[in-house]
């Protein structure tokens, strides 16, 4: 059955008694040092939990694995040099969702996202999260919607960057709700994070994984999530379901992939030792500190999940009327 969009939150880490590791410290793979490409900077957590997993495959398969930092391009360097590998098991991408957005954000990219690349699971996820200067005279959702409303035109929302997700997840909320709402890009979480507090843009939407740390430290006021459920760590954040918005459900995930054409053998004993990984508690504690929640996938799924999301995005920048990027 092909996972529906609007819950693929909810999935928890596939039951994993009945999939058998794949053989200890194998002989026949890797036959040569495996090139993991990560389209972001390193330190971050889509970074981190990369590695984590990274570390975990040596210590079953043995071999070698080499973590490849190519954050420039807004992800689509590293998509393109990971579309153009041999697909050997021996190239390995984490994606994000850039990889579903940019197709739409930027023109003439020398990949496509659904022909290109063979899915193996999705990793985590961490919803988006609205929130606010403590000052704002708004306690919810419904109030923020009412003060916009009288004033339209005055107030802005931040975002990490024109075409982020978390723009998108802003820009769906803006146009379901009719708000004169002004967008304010941002170069990342932190500069996003630090003009809210201080009061330049009044809103911002972002994953809740970049907002945790100011929103325990009671700098940002959380008014929702849009996850389908309310987060494990952050339970007291309403969802935007509860607010009367059921369709602002959206997310930041993380996944991995092959380049297209890779035998089915070899995505299955990834796909697999992930499951068993992300399932560990260890790893689901790991995520949890990070605001991620673990979320795994077959690779039928998460492609259904690419092709439907490439389309989701799409009418959202078109309806937005959010222009192309050069790359």
């Amino acid at each position: 059955m092909p996972l529906a969009r609007r819950d693929f939150l909810r999935i928890a880490a596939a039951a994993t008694a009945s999939l058998p590791a794949w053989p200890a410290r194998s002989q026949s793979y890797p036959a040569r040092p495996v090139r993991i490409i990560v389209p972001v900077t390193a330190g971050g957590p889509v970074d981190v939990i990369t590695r984590t997993i990274v570390q975990q495959l040596f210590e079953r398969w043995g071999g070698q694995f080499h973590v490849e930092n190519l954050p420039t391009g807004a992800g689509n360097v590293a998509a393109a040099i990971a579309a153009k590998a041999p697909a050997d098991g021996h190239t390995v991408m984490t994606v994000t969702t850039a990889l579903v957005i940019n197709p739409s954000l930027y023109a003439n990219l020398s990949y496509d996202p659904v022909r290109d690349f063979a899915p193996i699971t999705l990793v985590g996820a961490s919803p988006h999260v609205l929130v606010a200067h403590p000052a704002l005279p708004a306690a919810n959702v419904r109030e923020l919607i009412a003060l916009v409303k009288d004033s339209p035109g005055k107030y802005s929302y931040a975002s990490p960057g024109t075409g982020q997700s978390g723009q998108l997840a802003g820009e769906m909320f803006r146009l379901e709700c009719g708000l004169d709402l002004v967008h304010v890009p941002f170069n990342g979480a932190t500069p996003t994070i630090t003009s809210t507090i201080a009061g330049h843009t009044q809103i911002a939407f972002m994953s809740l994984a970049a907002a945790a740390g100011s929103i325990k430290a009671g700098s940002l006021r959380a008014l929702a999530v849009t996850s389908a459920r309310r987060s494990e760590v952050f339970s007291e954040i309403p969802t935007m379901a509860e607010a009367g918005f059921p369709d602002q459900q959206s997310a930041f995930w993380q996944g991995m992939v092959f380049p297209a054409g890779i035998s089915r053998d070899i995505t299955d004993r990834w796909y697999r030792n992930i499951v068993q990984i992300v399932a560990s508690p260890e790893m689901r504690q790991r995520l949890a500190a990070m605001s991620f929640e673990p979320v795994t996938s077959s690779p039928e799924d998460f492609g259904a999940l690419i092709k439907a999301e490439v389309q989701r995005w799409r009418k959202v920048i078109d309806h937005a009327n959010i222009k192309k990027l050069d790359q």
